[in-house]
């Protein structure tokens, strides 16, 4: 239809669908933008983010109003400075909600975060970073949104069947700790973080001088662990975490003498009743 015939555009997506078929979600994916998250340390954080972000779509319409996820988020992105936490998220997933006229929305926002390691001995700072997923997830009605916390944090690894049958060292790698976590109220990342690093062997480092090398392979020497252990490590410290309601941890280890990886899980939901 042309503009110059003075005639209303079409609102195509609202029309019938041509299969009267529901759609769980649909919606947009990958909308890059600025985004400020809370840091213990300093207060907060200027990151980047990739955002996702869906509706349910009744059997009755032909399609949803992509645009309207970007008004949203764009109206979010105004009120909040940017700054994800748990009442922005809200707001957004109650406004996504409104506008594309859902019963059920999600938003999704991934992002990297990084923390500043100090190495053992020479006390030479460089920041690690770390992988991030925010999700929350609203129904209509709903007062509170569901959330969901992701985390990849890289550790490093010593086989203890190695140290045990090797008359000289050990074959060490770098595993990667993956951690879901549903949580009652709040909790700070680097608490995650830091579960993890302290069930490998030895957290990672971005700089390190040879006494700090000495030192860090040393230590992951003398606290060997299969993937195994790290896995039961990191579960029974989130167990003890009084808002944890439901976790998912995955260890996969990349190694270093063998053509395949290493990998081990657990799942469970935790009843605070």
């Amino acid at each position: 239809m042309s503009l110059s015939s003075g005639k209303p555009l079409q609102d195509v997506q609202s029309a019938p669908a041509d299969v009267a078929l529901a759609i769980d979600c649909v919606g947009v994916k990958h909308i890059e933008l600025p985004l400020v998250v809370k840091d213990r340390d300093r207060g907060s954080q200027h990151t980047v983010a990739s955002v996702d972000m869906g509706v349910d779509l009744p059997a009755a319409y032909k399609g949803t109003h992509m645009s309207r996820f970007i008004e949203a988020l764009e109206h979010w992105r105004k009120d909040s400075g940017e700054m994800l936490d748990y009442p922005s998220l809200k707001r957004l997933l109650g406004d996504v909600l409104q506008r594309l006229h859902a019963h059920r929305a999600y938003a999704s926002f991934h992002f990297p975060y990084f923390l500043t390691r100090r190495a053992p001995v020479s006390g030479q700072e460089a920041p690690v970073r770390y992988t991030c997923r925010l999700t929350g997830e609203m129904e209509e009605g709903e007062k509170r949104p569901h959330i969901l916390l992701e985390l990849e944090i890289p550790v490093t690894t010593v086989c203890p069947c190695s140290k045990a049958i090797s008359c000289a060292g050990a074959h060490g790698q770098r595993a990667t700790v993956r951690l879901a976590v549903r949580m009652a109220r709040f909790e700070w990342l680097e608490g995650f973080i830091d579960i993890a690093e302290a069930s490998g062997s030895s957290p990672i480092y971005t700089l390190l001088k040879r006494p700090d090398e000495k030192f860090v392979t040393e230590h992951a020497y003398e606290n060997a662990v299969f993937v195994e252990d790290v896995v039961r490590n990191v579960a029974v410290r989130l167990e003890s975490q009084t808002h944890v309601t439901w976790f998912r941890v995955e260890v996969e280890s990349e190694e270093s003498i063998h053509g395949h990886n290493a990998c081990a899980c657990i799942e469970r939901t935790i009843d605070r009743n």
